[in-house]
Parts: C-alpha cells; structure tokens; sequence
C-alpha cells in the first residue's frame, strides 16, 4: 500500500508564509523564492529539485503568539504547505522532520485549519472508486468521531451524500464518465470550476475528474504534530489500498458499540498490523469510546453477552 504516490496540503498559522519558506529551504537545503501570484506563494526548491509551496488560504484565521498569548495576525501569516509528490518509504522522515522545524519556528494550527491528502488516480478503475465510495460511506461516523473534525470545518468536509451512496449502488456505473454523471447531480455550477460546491466532502471526486487526477481525502484537522500526520497518511493510504484491491466494498455501516473495537479490527484488516504502526493506531483510537480487545467492553461483559445468546459466543 505504500507504493502510491500521494501528496499533502497543511493548513497552519502562527509564523508568516516568508518565514515558513525561509525555514523550509534551510531544512531541505534548497533555495526560496519569494511570494508571487493570487496566493503569494513562496515556492521551495529541495535539492532534488522538487517544490515545495507556501500558499495564503482564505479560510485559515490568522493568529500568532505573543508573550504566550495567542493574537489575531494579518494575513501574511495564513500558510497552506503544499507538498510535492510524495512516497510514503522515501519522504515521510522528510516531511515530519519539516513538520517538526516548522512548529518549533512558532507554527500552529488552529480549528479552522485543515489537512488535505491527494492520493494518485492513476490505477484508479470506475470499480475501485465505487469501492471508495462505499469504505467511506461506511465508516462516516466513526472516521468523524475518531478525527474529531472541527465543527466549523465540517462545511469544507461534509459527510459522504447519502443520495449519492444510493445512486452509486443503485446504478452500478460501469465507466468514469457515468460515475462523474452521478457525483454531479444536483449541482448547478460549471464542473471545470475549481471551487465547486462537491469538493467539500470528505472524500472529494472533483479534483480526479477536473483536478490533477487525484483522489482527496479532506477529512483531517490541522495539526503540525508530526506523529499524527503520519497517522492520516497512513489512514489515507490504506484506504486507499483497499479500494483499489478489495473485489467489490458494499456499503454497510459499521457496528459503533464499542467505537475503539470496532476501530481495531478495521485497522487491522485494512493493514495497521505490528509495531510499526502502533503510535497511528494510537492516535486514531484516542478519541473513541470502549475497549480495543473485547467486542462488549470486557471478558465480564462477554461472558454475560453470551448467557443471553444461549451460550453461543459471537466475539469470535
């Protein structure tokens, strides 16, 4: 699964985006250019000549701290780190140790900031992203539980549209041109804009059919934790793995009565196995109620489970 090129967008404030370039080119040994363009984008080239960006996000509230006190800032300090294509074995010790320069020059994030992951639509087929469709469906509540997605982000990363469940598994689209027909429907906007309204879901189709091909998975919160970074890199990946490898992903929403078991045993199926993988584990447990190593919260709770299945033991 970690064969997938990706790339990763990270909402911030706290420093302006001149020093948030300047931080970067000394982490990665490159050279900054300064501000140009709609966005002022600071463009970064590492020495393996790729780019990396600091663009203005209008939808960031820019702070900054003084004296230990968070302030409002202007707008020069609405940073959006745009990352160049990645792969997760080659540059994930890259990205988090930018990560990390960055939070100790003075970068926060703060709840109107957000984390977005593109994940390459090159192997994509019209199954797979039916299958997408589907995972993420299923697991709307849990996911947003588990990220605790702030409320006032929750207009750019909206939950999967439940009619749109239903036509995808009602129509079975066999092409990309009758799954576009169906993400489409009920908009009024012209699809080339770059703005348009179906974007704002958590899993967004519009930048793969009128974007740069790729799949975007917007529902993370802005963070310049780099452990937790991981965690949605990760995430997204297997994610997107199993769409593009799982035969046909039904949509059936999952059973929440012991949120963190429930969360194990996805993670574990989807590939969140060893140790390598505990602290992401970690991380996406933390918000979630219940008990990660029994279905019904206990052995005592199991074994009363079972007394009233008439002896029959379903925790298997």
């Amino acid at each position: 699964m970690f064969t997938n090129h990706f790339g990763i967008e990270i909402e911030f404030t706290g420093i302006t985006r001149t020093k948030a370039a300047e931080i970067a080119a000394q982490f990665l040994g490159g050279r900054s250019t300064t501000g140009s363009g709609y966005y002022n984008t600071h463009r970064v080239t590492a020495t393996d000549g790729r780019v990396w960006k600091f663009m203005s996000d209008g939808s960031i509230d820019c702070q900054r701290k003084v004296r230990g006190q968070t302030v409002s800032a202007g707008g020069d300090h609405s940073v959006e780190l745009v990352s160049p294509v990645l792969l997760y074995r080659e540059d994930i010790d890259t990205l988090q140790g930018l990560v990390r320069a960055l939070r100790k020059a003075g970068g926060f994030a703060n709840p109107s900031c957000g984390i977005h992951i593109h994940l390459d639509g090159a192997n994509h087929t019209p199954r797979s992203i039916r299958n997408f469709v589907n995972i993420i469906a299923s697991h709307n509540d849990l996911f947003y539980k588990a990220l605790q997605i702030e409320p006032q982000r929750m207009r750019y990363c909206k939950k999967m549209d439940a009619y749109l469940v239903e036509r995808m598994n009602s129509v079975k689209p066999a092409t990309f041109a009758q799954i576009e027909s169906i993400w489409y429907e009920g908009y009024r906007e012209n699809r080339d804009q770059h703005y348009h309204s179906s974007r704002y879901h958590f899993l967004n189709l519009h930048s793969f059919f009128h974007g740069h091909h790729t799949v975007e998975l917007r529902g993370f919160n802005g963070t310049l934790h780099a452990g937790k970074i991981r965690a949605y890199i990760v995430l997204a990946l297997a994610l997107n793995h199993q769409a593009l490898t799982q035969k046909n992903a039904r949509y059936k929403k999952v059973q929440e009565e012991n949120e963190r078991f429930a969360m194990r045993t996805y993670l574990n199926r989807i590939g969140f196995i060893g140790d390598e993988f505990k602290n992401c584990r970690e991380h996406l447990y933390q918000h979630l109620s219940g008990n990660a190593a029994w279905r019904y919260g206990s052995r005592e709770n199991v074994r009363s489970h079972i007394g009233r299945n008439g002896g029959h033991n379903s925790e298997q």
